[in-house]
């Protein structure tokens, strides 16, 4: 069974498919400072898949939004967070929070927090440390990995030596190991990260990083890192796959990752408005457009995929409503949808990270709105 975005409990529901072959691209890109999720460029920013896929608004909502459910210590606010995963104990839940704003780097609060099962804080580490956490992993034996999707700009010296990394910690806050060299991009050719969005290990202890934040926008040269990586368990490079572009295998933002039950490892590609699905040798296996835009991705033990849409738009991806779609990671058929309460969304909102507890409750992260959500099936 794989780790993070495969539960090892789960909601069982039963849903019709679609295959296409084709072979994989690899490549290797350079340094851009990613576009944050929250300024007007990012809805501007137009999906370049071509799907002609019907846009999926009109599932059911079988679930109850509960907000205010987490409680943070006394005087700390919520801030941006997309990084939400679930403890190995089926019920408490980690976060990685951007400090009360939308970034880190002149901060020293603990960017990594554990909730227990009534939302209160019992665990957090990781102050100082970080520019902009993004993406989270929870492995097989309770390890946290957090992503830092920014880097050094030449004017803040609080970002000097921080970014383009991802961080393995004890569930104490131990640093066990750190792949990437922080505050030095990398140009998309070996194990040097440039804004690495997210992380998963496999069953072997493989580890996945889709690697590149900026590939999203219009304006984005081709030299921009957009890629997935793969380490072996001791964090020394193996290979990669991808680079710029919208053809099967390459990326624009692999913006989250997950693996189902048959260690397929699926991308959010964000930028071109689809889901691609991968062997762990990178070879291509299907697209799927079905899901949205998403950002987020998650798929539990009996292969349930929960799809965070944060940023559709009539720009972006037309027709279509942000939410959180929910179904089947064997047949792509889609069940469920939670919809964004905004009614004329700008920017980002809505959940950009998602994941499932041990009960089945949903919790969406939020980066626009700077909060985490509860949703409970009634």
């Amino acid at each position: 069974m794989s780790d993070r975005r495969r539960m090892r409990f789960g909601v069982v529901f039963g849903i019709g498919a679609m295959c296409l072959m084709f072979t994989a691209v690899a490549c290797s890109e350079p340094e851009v400072e990613p576009v944050e999720e929250t300024t007007a460029a990012t809805s501007a920013q137009v999906g370049a898949g071509g799907s002609d896929t019907e846009p999926v608004n009109d599932r059911p909502n079988p679930y109850e939004t509960i907000e205010d459910y987490f409680t943070l210590p006394e005087g700390r606010t919520w801030g941006a967070t997309s990084a939400v995963d679930v403890d190995i104990d089926g019920t408490s839940i980690w976060v990685g929070e951007r400090c009360g704003a939308n970034g880190c780097a002149d901060s020293d609060l603990p960017v990594v927090l554990k909730f227990d099962a009534d939302g209160n804080v019992v665990t957090s580490f990781g102050g100082g440390m970080f520019i902009f956490p993004h993406g989270i992993h929870v492995d097989a034996d309770g390890n946290v990995w957090i992503t830092d999707a920014q880097g050094p700009n030449g004017e803040d010296p609080n970002r000097d030596g921080k970014g383009h990394a991802v961080y393995k910690f004890s569930p104490e806050g131990e640093i066990l190991l750190t792949l990437g060299t922080p505050g030095e991009a990398g140009d998309g050719t070996g194990g040097l990260l440039n804004t690495p969005n997210d992380v998963i290990t496999a069953p072997d202890g493989s580890i996945f990083v889709g690697d590149g934040h900026g590939g999203q926008s219009p304006n984005a040269p081709p030299e921009t890192v957009a890629r997935v990586v793969k380490f072996d368990s001791e964090g020394n490079y193996l290979m990669h796959w991808g680079g710029l572009g919208s053809e099967p295998g390459q990326f624009r933002t692999p913006h989250g990752l997950a693996f189902d039950s048959e260690g397929r490892l699926f991308v959010a590609d964000r930028g071109n408005v689809r889901i691609q699905i991968f062997d762990q040798e990178g070879n291509f296996l299907d697209e799927w457009y079905q899901f949205g835009r998403l950002s987020g991705i998650y798929i539990n033990q009996d292969d349930m995929l929960f799809g965070a849409d944060s940023e559709s738009s009539d720009r972006s991806n037309p027709g279509w409503a942000r939410g959180i779609r929910i179904g089947s990671a064997q047949t792509g058929e889609v069940a469920y949808f939670i919809p964004d309460p905004e009614l004329e969304p700008g920017g980002t909102s809505a959940a950009e990270g998602v994941v499932v507890d041990a009960a089945g409750n949903v919790y969406g992260a939020e980066v626009g709105p700077r909060a985490l959500k509860k949703y409970t099936m009634q």
